[in-house]
Parts: structure tokens; C-alpha cells; sequence
């Protein structure tokens, strides 16, 4: 007697998009795979039990999508006011001469709430500030070129934004010049090294560097081991329509809060688009660093952050090796060799606490770490920066059925991403140049001063 034994679909060779065609079509109710078994004994008959079978939920992508990335940027280096002055002055459409005139006024400590520019929340920033990136997209209208978006009142800008996408740029034929060039190579100098792990002391090991003179591809690509996924988040693109842009182009209070509920509405935009924000997805506080050297080493210490899923450190410098050569240093927190360019930005929830479990980002529980002495050398300076993961979030409706036999079809779905960065110089900017921190607050520079100093005047 022959049993016919099913195989969950998994084990079959058909994808899960094909196992969501076939389940829509009813031809999943046939088994994907059998195998014939022989029974070498009789057995008394018996009722036959009915297979069972894994039922694959249809999933249909939904009508709107949109993102909502928020960042906090804090950093105590001198001139962020200034160099922040000059890019709203050039995004405004002054070019270079907007330029001059915002640095001017972030000099003399001019304010003004315009200037915000789309793409900030990637950035560690010139100053201090808060950062909201948002985009949306309709599939009942892909070409899509403004939207709003509703906003709560503690937001603290006014009832809406306006949510502009940019305009196709005509393409231009490009002229190419036949002439032949004799390419020009120059040997590169200088070594790389790579250091790791909280502490007051260089661990056995440490560093790993890497000749550039010498070094073969082979070289390159068993050194630079970069961890980071960056998932995908608000765009500015046609037919995605995305705050801040040149209309609308206010900045975030510093007192705004993104809790409550957010409506999208726009040509297309399902009429029931509207998202409740809770605190994990608010803007974080922003973080507070201190430094303190201790005999070459530096101690970093930094309050706890609510709703912070792991925190990360790197700095990264150099110094002169005499002649025309040198050497970059970069120095993680992590207790594995990571270069960690590609984790000072939003990362999914999955691979954060992954990279927790492998102690290259410090658990939530972490207030403190330390920069072992000798790394960067007497002369030697380092950029350190800093950044505190929030949890990204999903929000859908309708809700997904719980009955896998019932297709999920959402109106709309919303991702949100959350950080707070910190930017600084190794060891601090507080006694820099040999003055007290009041006498440094008393003098502020003039406009006139910086543009002496940009025209050697």
C-alpha cells in the first residue's frame, strides 16, 4: 500500500511570490512535492487522515507609501552657526553670494526658521539641531507632484506641511571629446590603521594597518571590513513628493515633537492615510558627551537615552609620518576590527541587536567608554562622532488578517527612522585655545572679521 506524504512548500523549489500566484489561483491546493513509501506489513484499514498543508497568505503592496526619518544632530564645535548660515544661504538661491550673506549672519548669531533642506537627517551636521525627512507615493498616481501632510499640534509648525516633489530635469546632449589623453598615475603613500575596543590601553594586537604603497586588492578588500545595511527610507524623487523643499523649507523647532497623528493627503492618497506616531518614534533627545583625559587616554561618558536601541563610537584622524606621507587612524567602539563608516547612520532593528550580540554596537545599558591612550600620538588630532539607534517602526492599514486564508490588501503603510548623532573633537572643544568658556561667549565675531578672513583682506 502506497501513502502519499506531503512536503511543506518551503522544501519545494517554487519561490514564495510563486506560492502567493499559485495560492490566489487555487493551484496551490494541489501538493507542491510527493514522495511514494512501500509498507512491508499489513495494517488493519483505516480512515485515511487528511494532509495538511501550510496556507501562504496572499500579500498585495499597498495604494500609498510613505517615510518618516527623524534625526537629532548635536555637536559642540565652534562655527556650526556659520558653515549652517552658508547652506541655507546657497540652497535659498544666492549662490555664492547667499552664501557669504547666511555665514555672515550665522556669525554674528543671526536666526531665522527657513533654510531646512531635504536630506539633513543624513548628515552629522554643522550645528546643533532637529531633522525630519518626509516622502510619500501613491500607486493611483505615480507622477504625483505635492501632497500634505497633517500634522499634530506639538510639532509646532502650524497645521500642515507642504510635501513638494522635483521637477524631471531635461537632459542635455553631452558632448564628447575624441581627443586621446595619456592617463597620468602617481604611486599613493601613507598607511592606514585600525584600532578597536573601549579602553584606556591598546589591546595585544591592535593595530591592523595597511601600506597603501604596497598593498594588492586581495590586501584592500581582506582589511577595510565595514559592517552596515542603511535600509531605505524618505527620497526626494519625481513623483514622490517630500518635506523639506524650496516652498516649504522651515526648520524643525527644537521643541517640536513628532507624537500624535499624521494625515497624507493628496491626489490619490487614500482618504483613511492617517498614522498615530507613539514616543519610540519621536525625535530623540539629543546626546550629551563628556570627555575627560586621563593620562593620554580619554574617558567618554554620556546620559542614558530614553527609547536608544545601542549606541556606537569612532574617531578618526591622522597624523604626519614626515614628508609628503601620513597616516589615517580610525579607532571604533566596537570589540571587533570595523572601520564603522557604514553604522554611523539608520539601521534595521534586526541587525542592531545582531551586532549587540556581537559587541560591535554597545547595548542600550552602556553609558561609557574610553579612547585608549597613544592612538592618535602627541601631534595627532581625531573627529569623533557618535550615534544613538532608535527603532524603526511599521504602521499598515487595514491590519493584517490573522486568517492566513484571507488576502492582507493594505490602503497604506508608513516606515519610520529614528537616530541621534554627536559630533565632536577627540578630547573636547572646551579648553581649546587657552580660554574659559565665558570669555569665549563674550566676544562674538563680526561679519566684517569673517570676510577678511574668507578674502585675506
Amino acid at each position: 500500500m502506497n501513502k502519499i506524504r506531503f512536503l511543506q512548500p518551503s522544501t519545494s523549489k517554487l519561490s514564495v511570490a510563486s506560492c502567493i500566484v499559485l495560492s490566489a489561483t487555487g493551484l496551490l491546493n494541489f501538493p507542491l512535492s510527493a514522495q511514494a513509501q512501500t509498507k512491508t506489513k499489513a495494517a488493519p484499514a483505516a480512515k485515511a487522515a487528511a494532509p495538511v498543508k501550510d496556507i501562504v497568505q496572499v500579500v498585495k503592496p499597498p495604494i500609498a507609501l510613505a517615510f518618516i526619518d527623524a534625526a537629532t544632530n548635536a555637536s559642540d564645535m565652534p562655527g556650526g552657526n556659520l558653515m549652517a548660515g552658508a547652506a541655507h544661504g546657497a540652497q535659498s538661491g544666492g549662490g555664492f553670494f547667499g552664501a557669504l550673506t547666511g555665514m555672515a549672519k550665522g556669525a554674528v548669531g543671526g536666526v531665522s526658521d527657513r533654510g531646512n533642506a531635504f536630506g539633513n537627517t543624513h548628515t552629522m551636521g554643522f550645528s546643533s539641531g532637529k531633522y525630519v525627512d518626509v516622502s510619500v507615493y501613491t500607486t493611483k498616481n505615480p507622477s504625483l507632484g505635492d501632497a500634505k501632510q497633517m500634522i499634530p499640534s506639538v510639532m509646532n509648525l502650524g497645521e500642515s506641511l507642504q510635501l513638494n516633489a522635483p521637477v524631471p530635469e531635461k537632459t542635455t546632449p553631452v558632448i564628447v571629446d575624441e581627443t586621446p589623453l595619456e592617463p597620468t598615475y602617481e604611486k599613493p603613500k601613507g598607511k592606514i590603521s585600525v584600532y578597536w575596543g573601549c579602553g584606556e590601553t591598546i589591546r595585544p594586537g591592535q593595530p591592523r594597518t595597511l601600506d597603501v604603497a604596497t598593498a594588492s586588492m586581495d590586501d584592500y578588500a581582506k582589511f577595510f571590513v565595514m559592517r552596515g545595511k542603511t535600509t531605505k527610507g524618505a527620497r526626494w524623487q519625481p513623483g514622490n513628493p517630500a518635506w523639506p523643499n524650496k516652498i516649504d523649507d522651515r526648520k524643525v523647532p527644537d521643541t517640536a515633537s513628532l507624537v500624535g497623528q499624521h494625515q497624507f493627503v493628496g491626489n490619490g492618497i487614500p482618504e483613511s492615510f492617517k498614522v498615530n506616531l507613539g514616543a519610540p518614534q519621536d525625535l530623540m533627545p539629543a546626546i550629551e558627551l563628556q570627555q575627560t583625559k586621563k593620562e593620554g587616554a580619554v574617558a567618554l561618558q554620556w546620559k542614558s537615552i530614553a527609547h536608544a536601541r545601542g549606541y556606537f563610537l569612532s574617531v578618526m584622524g591622522g597624523q604626519s609620518t614626515g614628508g609628503d606621507s601620513g597616516e589615517m587612524i580610525v579607532w571604533t567602539s566596537s570589540e571587533l576590527p570595523d572601520f564603522g563608516f557604514g553604522l554611523m547612520d539608520y539601521q534595521s532593528n534586526q541587525d542592531i541587536d545582531k551586532w549587540i550580540k556581537e559587541q560591535v554596537i554597545l547595548p542600550a545599558s552602556a553609558t561609557q567608554c574610553a579612547v585608549p591612550k597613544g592612538i592618535f600620538g602627541e601631534n595627532g588630532a581625531g573627529m569623533l562622532r557618535m550615534i544613538a539607534y532608535g527603532s524603526d517602526a511599521y504602521f499598515a492599514y487595514p491590519p493584517r488578517p490573522e486568517d492566513p486564508k484571507i488576502a492582507w490588501e493594505p490602503d497604506w503603510q508608513t516606515k519610520v527612522r529614528v537616530k541621534s548623532v554627536y559630533g565632536s573633537i577627540l578630547g573636547g572643544m572646551g579648553d581649546m585655545g587657552g580660554q574659559s568658556k565665558s570669555q569665549k561667549e563674550e566676544k562674538k565675531p563680526k561679519a566684517t572679521d569673517l570676510l577678511k578672513s574668507l578674502f585675506g583682506n
